[in-house]
């Protein structure tokens, strides 16, 4: 716990950056759906746009961050910027516009979230051991938003104030953080690396048959990841009023898997890494998110005539902890342990590409899709939408149980060594 602690700056970082992304991305499906009459198809556009721009981020910010700028500066003009377009975005109400702007906004954001990655690591003695509780602070953040958010919907009824509560919360930390960013600790590029081209480099990782398993596989973890994003919100302001939870107060509901989270990165782990290894820990990431999709499956039929089971559904975000931490973090600690030190932020985009770029794309499509197949008339069967990822999910688990193998790179491995002396 005292790790959590030992970097302060970083930690704020962290914070901010996903205090950023949580502002928005949970509550904004319910907004767009309530209050301005958006379909399935509408939502799934929305959020494509984000992994869209994850596609293209080891060509920007990986390969700005690897070879041009120092990494604090590029997240000063990314965030700057970001804030820029969110402002715009929350007075802006026709789908056709608020494509467009999402995704300058999008190619702006996401090689953000590479790049505070790869700064962490850069000024950590082992990132293994003390990314974890760093990164714990992002959950931090993302709870502090969505609690912002219902206070802002409870006290000043911001969600009918005529814009988009979620964009101008959102914008304000994204000024601060690109404010706060140029204090950061100095990353400087690798200005002598042997190839110029950092991203070029990156994807020689896809030849290690491991990796290459590895990145297919959190691909098609990542497509079910985006129907808990926009789905859950919808879900919940569906059957939520049961038991008095509404879209004012549901922000505040949803940090319950961010809690878990914290619990999760900061106090289970360091333990599991070092005991169980990368192979294990992934593959309790990945068999949690069937667990919940089926809880929420089981659960839609009959809310109605047992409230109580809303309250099992809540309980079963706080599942989030095992499914985001011990797949997702994991896999950027893997990546950062056999990631070359001249193409780190590279390699964090390489990963990003995979889940939070092809994955994510695919799913919002795929989301959006399957609201509109098991809608009739203006009733969602939420039983058929989750029971499909459940599948999904549960087959990532038996094919990466029987592919990956536990990779033998480690802290004291010649990649990790390599990091260190740069």
């Amino acid at each position: 716990m005292k790790r959590m602690f030992s970097h302060p700056r970083l930690s704020l970082m962290m914070f901010l950056q996903y205090a950023i992304w949580g502002a928005w991305a949970p509550a904004l499906a319910g907004y767009l759906e309530s209050q301005l009459g958006f379909s399935g198809w509408g939502l799934g556009l929305i959020y494509a746009a984000f992994p869209l721009a994850n596609l293209v981020a080891p060509f920007t910010g990986g390969q700005v961050a690897d070879r041009w700028l120092p990494t604090q500066v590029a997240l000063a003009i990314f965030h700057l910027l970001g804030a820029g377009f969110l402002l715009w975005m929350a007075y802006t109400e026709t789908l056709s516009a608020m494509l467009v702007l999402m995704l300058l906004y999008c190619l702006v954001f996401a090689p953000t979230l590479a790049l505070t990655n790869a700064l962490a690591f850069q000024h950590l003695t082992d990132g293994k051991r003390d990314f974890g509780p760093i990164r714990v602070w992002g959950t931090l953040g993302w709870i502090g938003a969505n609690w912002a958010l219902t206070g802002m919907r409870v006290v000043l009824d911001t969600e009918s104030a005529g814009y988009i509560d979620t964009f101008v919360l959102a914008a304000a930390f994204s000024l601060i953080l690109g404010l706060f960013s140029l204090a950061l600790p100095h990353t400087p590029p690798s200005r002598e690396a042997p190839d110029p081209l950092a991203f070029r480099k990156s994807f020689g990782l896809l030849k290690d048959r491991n990796y290459l398993s590895f990145f297919i596989i959190a691909f098609v973890v990542a497509t079910e990841l985006q129907l808990y994003f926009i789905l859950t919100f919808p879900y919940l302001q569906t059957i939520g009023p049961a038991v008095g939870i509404t879209s004012e107060n549901l922000p505040a509901w949803m940090t319950i898997g961010q809690i878990a989270e914290i619990f999760t990165m900061a106090l289970i782990l360091p333990y599991a890494l070092s005991r169980w290894g990368v192979r294990v820990s992934m593959l309790v990431g990945i068999l949690a998110w069937p667990v919940r999709y089926v809880i929420f499956a089981a659960a839609w039929p009959l809310y109605e005539t047992a409230p109580a089971l809303v309250w099992v559904v809540v309980g079963s975000l706080s599942l989030h902890g095992f499914c985001y931490v011990f797949f997702f973090v994991v896999a950027f600690i893997y990546t950062d342990m056999v990631a070359p030190a001249d193409i780190r932020a590279s390699a964090q985009s390489l990963i990003n590409v995979a889940v939070l770029g092809i994955g994510l794309f695919i799913g919002s499509l795929f989301s959006g899709w399957l609201k509109e197949v098991a809608t009739v008339g203006e009733t969602t069967r939420y039983d058929i939408v989750f029971a499909v990822p459940a599948v999904i999910t549960a087959l990532c688990a038996l094919v990466f149980w029987r592919v990956f193998r536990e990779p033998e790179t480690g802290p004291g491995s010649d990649a990790a060594s390599e990091r260190r002396a740069a």
